[in-house]
């Protein structure tokens, strides 16, 4: 059997954005003696010919680097949106993210029925 490899590193925070074909987390974990690091992971949902698996990358990220990578992202995002893409309007995404969000919550509650019973209303 598998030990528990998150053991003495307790998931205290999770964000999850979906892009595409892929899925990033964001999970803020605890070490042993209370310190805290993020967790930034890629997982990419692979078919394979006996059904599917999930590729994952994970990035580890400590408190003593957050403040140098934001700046590296923003300075980055930044940089493609004004200089090298300056005439495309990024808030149109925004509503595709909004879409996506509702399609999930929508698929969330159909699969809460109980499989085997026919919900749907039926006339003779």
């Amino acid at each position: 059997m598998e030990e528990n490899k998150t053991s003495g590193r307790d998931e205290i925070y999770s964000a999850k954005v979906k892009a595409g074909k892929r899925t990033y987390f964001f999970d803020v974990k605890a070490t042993r003696s209370n310190d805290y690091y993020l967790t930034i992971t890629e997982s990419k949902k692979r078919f394979k010919e006996d059904g599917f698996t999930y590729e994952k990358h994970k990035i580890f990220l400590y408190k003593e680097d957050f403040n140098k990578f934001m700046e590296a992202l923003n300075s980055t995002v930044n940089h493609v949106k004004h200089e090298l893409m300056p005439n495309v309007d990024f808030s149109q995404f925004d509503h595709v993210h909004e879409r996506e969000e509702a399609e999930t919550a929508e698929t969330e509650v159909s699969a809460v029925k109980t499989p085997g019973v026919d919900t749907e209303l039926k006339w003779d």
